[in-house]
């Protein structure tokens, strides 16, 4: 059996590996929530991992992207940069994930349920720094330029 495919994309002339590629981190360095693209299943779907790591808990799941998910969450992003909240691959066969500005801690808040495989719910309070939001948009900008 083949191992996953691999997407390469032109870069200072030379090819290089996109995967895995890190679409989502959000980090305070004591909790984390990232979405690391592992592969391209074919022209229209990747093969995603999403990890959650906290001083108390730790875990992840496996999720497929699409490229309307992908568009999503650009278009989560810029809500994010109006100061909104956001949900994110709502109960679409896989885990769901929510950004909240305004957690109960004084500080930003993600929520990822898994209400299709698991039914476990993880919130994890993240003091994000500034210019999070930009760098996601540029991350998400990066993929989408290689597909």
């Amino acid at each position: 059996m083949a191992g996953p495919l691999r997407l390469n994309s032109w870069s200072d002339e030379r090819w290089v590996d996109v995967f895995p590629f890190e679409l989502v981190r959000l980090t305070d360095f004591e909790n984390e929530v990232r979405i690391v693209v592992e592969s391209s299943m074919d022209d229209a779907f990747w093969e995603a991992k999403i990890e959650i790591t906290s001083l108390f808990v730790k875990g992840g799941t496996l999720l497929v992207l699409s490229r309307p998910k992908l568009e999503d969450w650009a278009q989560a992003l810029e809500a994010l940069s109006l100061g909104r909240d956001v949900t994110w691959m709502q109960m679409d066969r896989g885990p769901t994930l929510r950004v909240q500005l305004e957690g109960e801690r004084d500080c930003p808040e993600v929520v990822v349920e898994d209400e299709s495989i698991s039914m476990v719910t993880v919130r994890i309070p993240i003091a994000l720094e500034e210019g999070w939001i930009a760098d996601h948009q540029a991350r998400i900008r990066r993929f989408m330029d290689t597909l």
